[in-house]
């Protein structure tokens, strides 16, 4: 049934992924200059705001999207748990994949600019980590009315 506590984690999913390709992955400021990580653009920005360089980063964006859209379509298949499920396990993995790109891409930058603080992750990149803990949940709520329906009808 779509009431059911697994659909309020799964939308829950969905906004995350939207707050992800809204908001900032992260920033690291370093000798007057600022590098801003978004779903779609790094960005190098002198101390003035005006951007000096820009590289596209659609990969981290589509990751994003995919992995909102899959849970979105996991809430419409309440009928068929197994099937949720198995969505839900492949969107966990393309999560993870989001969280790996763009933990490298942040990595590999640092490193280019030789820098020794690592920067900041902002409220995108946490937002993915909440998404993947909602996915997990959606899941185990799944999982639990599977194995009730199962009971249930070996009462029978």
């Amino acid at each position: 049934m779509i009431q059911r506590i697994q659909t309020i984690f799964l939308f829950l999913v969905v906004v995350c992924m939207g707050i992800t390709l809204g908001t900032e992955l992260w920033e690291q400021n370093m000798n007057g200059q600022t590098w801003k990580l978004n779903a779609l653009f790094l960005e190098n920005l002198d101390a003035s705001g005006e951007v000096i360089s820009s590289d596209s980063k659609w990969y981290l964006a589509a990751l994003a999207a995919f992995a909102g859209l899959l849970a979105l379509i996991s809430i419409f298949q309440y009928k068929n748990r197994g099937r949720q499920m198995m969505i839900n396990m492949v969107n966990s993995l393309f999560m993870v994949a989001l969280v790996a790109l763009t933990f490298l891409t942040t990595n590999g930058l640092n490193s280019e600019l030789g820098s020794e603080v690592a920067g900041s992750y902002k409220i995108g990149f946490w937002a993915v980590l909440a998404g993947m803990v909602f996915n997990m949940l959606a899941n185990r709520f799944i999982r639990k009315d599977e194995m009730l329906v199962r009971s249930v009808d070996r009462i029978r």
